[in-house]
């Protein structure tokens, strides 16, 4: 994409694209995460921005997609109580270039994946895995999404949002109920209640037992800032049951196998994006909603010798998909727009490129582009308005 934006661009042009979301790299900006800016790095964003202006696709951008510069990793990452300014001078950095075209700006993707996956967990950078960093990682981490909602609002940023990942989960059986609601304090208000209601989930200090700080609402309040949208992003739910001592949340997963499910081993279940989305308009009020990611992984082939990719159940799950998101929105959900994951295959971390989500393919080989079936009825959606959902 770096080489072939040009290309890209007129790719979604075809298809009618409204908008396209992607994500600034703070290390292609800031080579040491702090002071210089390498100018030559934001140019590349300034050609793709401009070329979808040209194209009359908006671009919404993402300034942090879990890729926090190594030098900033050296002096402790989101443990250090920096961490919120070097975010807000990165920020600057980028308005600073691409205020002037770019009206919608995120400030974190998917914090949960951050610091679960990557102070917890430990299967995504940084690696670690320790009780005590993770939810020291995530005030530092919402403190600095705060910093540069200040940021950017003092730039005269128009729109600035947070995206996060949701997940519904449900108990397997009644006496999990409890442990079920423990697993949403730690998956979806873990990082919503700070951002939106300026408290902290009272259920996170029996999550992280002797981990917890002891984090109070007034430190809560330090990661709220008024917003403009919330992103939601969604891929499935989790059925669960009660599993003391299981990491991270006490819980264990309930494979639903009368249930179809992508190559990632999730459930296709599209009623938990509408639940998602009620969710967030319930218990948050009637902020701005987009659904900033939503799609499956499903086998293709890695080369093409038709020239064409028939993925039938990449169609049925967005179509389904956006279906749910229309009974959202007659249920009293302000969504405002929808973004497929993803336009191309990707790398997808720690999975490398064994999975593919993308509505075009990419032969890894040559990086030739072929809109798959899923694109063709996507541009049919788009054009028709959704009739044919």
């Amino acid at each position: 994409h770096y080489r072939r934006w040009k290309d890209d661009v007129a790719m979604m042009a075809d298809l009618g694209l409204q908008a396209y979301r992607f994500s600034v790299a703070w290390g292609r900006v800031l080579p040491d995460g702090t002071g210089r800016v390498n100018e030559r790095g934001l140019d590349f964003y300034e050609r793709l921005v401009d070329a979808l202006g040209e194209a009359g696709i908006q671009p919404f951008l993402t300034l942090y997609h879990w890729d926090l510069p190594a030098a900033l990793d050296d002096r402790g990452g989101w443990l250090n109580p920096d961490a919120p300014d070097w975010f807000a001078d990165y920020a600057h950095a980028v308005h600073a270039r691409l205020g002037d075209r770019v009206a919608a700006w995120v400030t974190l993707n998917e914090p949960w994946v951050s610091i679960s996956e990557g102070y917890r967990m430990g299967t995504h950078a940084p690696g670690h895995r320790n009780l005590f960093e993770a939810p020291r990682a995530a005030h530092h981490l919402m403190r600095a999404h705060a910093a540069a909602v200040r940021a950017l609002r003092a730039d005269g940023a128009r729109q600035v949002g947070l995206v996060v990942n949701l997940e519904p989960k449900h108990p397997a059986t009644p006496a999990d109920a409890d442990a079920a609601r423990h697993a949403d304090a730690y998956f979806n208000r873990q990082f919503l209640d700070p951002a939106l209601l300026g408290t902290t989930p009272d259920e996170l200090a029996a999550v992280y037992g002797p981990g917890w700080p002891g984090y109070t609402d007034a430190d809560a309040a330090l990661c709220r800032e008024p917003l403009d949208f919330v992103g939601v992003n969604y891929y499935s739910r989790s059925v669960v049951r009660a599993s003391p001592g299981a990491e991270p949340d006490g819980v264990v997963r309930v494979r639903q196998d009368r249930a179809a499910h992508t190559t990632m081993d999730w459930e296709v279940y599209p009623a938990g994006l509408t639940e998602a989305l009620l969710w967030v308009t319930e218990r948050y009020g009637p902020v701005p909603l987009y659904v900033t990611e939503n799609g499956s992984a499903f086998y293709d082939p890695p080369t093409l010798s038709d020239g064409r990719v028939d993925d039938p159940l990449r169609v049925d799950y967005l179509r389904r998909h956006l279906a749910a998101v229309a009974d959202a929105v007659e249920r009293g959900a302000d969504v405002r727009g929808y973004f497929a994951w993803s336009l191309m295959d990707n790398f997808e971390w720690a999975a490398g490129y064994a999975q593919r989500f993308g509505l075009v393919h990419v032969d890894y080989e040559t990086q030739v582009r072929t809109p798959k079936a899923s694109a063709r009825a996507y541009a049919d959606l788009i054009r028709t308005h959704g009739a044919g959902l």
